[in-house]
């Protein structure tokens, strides 16, 4: 039976609903991903800010520091995403999902963008905590929105990655290997923790091309210095990012039954 666009969004939503009955059935994942964050705001941004050893433009280490971890532990909740992909595989529920009229990309594209269900439970607890820490988050109902629609998005196309990663794969333990080496060179080359002018050029050129560095950059923008002159831009960069991860989760997905 050929589904139809109307059917493509129900599979969409109910892949979101699913996710968000997860993680308020158990929330503890969530807490102890929260963990990570946390503590690179209270004790890093706080060490490094005081030896001002790195320019950023005048904006204290910490302000700088806090959009850069919140897209980091929005990609290391969608890296891991696979995860559950791999486990409903073993338990047969994936074999179940399969044999549905569903077309495989809606799958991806539902399972994928679920998973910024779990980003956006990461900038609840993240953001109250940076304002606790006097980090001057900009208030703006508009930039906030904005900002949870980046993370929301941003975790889509991470998530995507995650799903191709298992499809290839099918283990636990060797997709728990790739997902760290993944997650580790994303974070560190991006504009997370330094600006691009203090890199050395190969890893300027790296950052360049790296979507997380648009995802970081537009965090930055709402949150903490409120210059939008950027911000098509890295929209457009991170959109095009999850489209052709969905198109190369999608390719790949057959294989996770295999």
């Amino acid at each position: 039976m050929r589904m139809t666009a109307a059917d493509d969004v129900r599979v969409f939503f109910s892949m979101i609903e699913l996710e968000i009955r997860r993680v308020m059935h158990d929330r503890t994942e969530i807490y102890a991903r929260a963990v990570q964050p946390l503590l690179w705001l209270l004790i890093f941004g706080h060490v490094v800010g005081t030896l001002k050893a790195i320019p950023t433009g005048g904006t204290p280490y910490l302000d700088f520091i806090m959009p850069g971890v919140l897209i980091q532990s929005t990609m290391a909740v969608s890296i891991f995403f696979g995860l559950i992909i791999i486990w409903e595989r073993e338990s047969g529920v994936l074999k179940r999902l399969m044999t549905t009229p569903a077309p495989r990309y809606a799958i991806v594209v539902g399972r994928s963008m679920a998973a910024g269900v779990r980003g956006l439970a990461q900038a609840a607890i993240i953001i109250p905590f940076a304002l606790l820490l006097g980090v001057p988050v900009i208030l703006n109902p508009l930039t906030l929105l904005a900002t949870l629609v980046i993370v929301f998005i941003s975790s889509g196309g991470f998530a995507a990655v995650s799903i191709m990663i298992a499809a290839l794969l099918k283990t636990r333990e060797r997709f728990i290997g790739i997902g760290q080496a993944v997650v580790l060179p994303l974070f560190f080359a991006s504009n997370a923790l330094y600006p691009l002018s203090a890199m050395p050029p190969l890893l300027q050129a790296f950052a360049l091309v790296n979507p997380m560095t648009y995802m970081v950059d537009a965090a930055r923008a709402l949150l903490i210095t409120g210059d939008l002159a950027q911000l098509p831009l890295d929209f457009a960069v991170i959109i095009v990012f999850d489209v052709f991860m969905f198109a190369a989760a999608s390719f790949t997905f057959k294989n996770v039954m295999e």
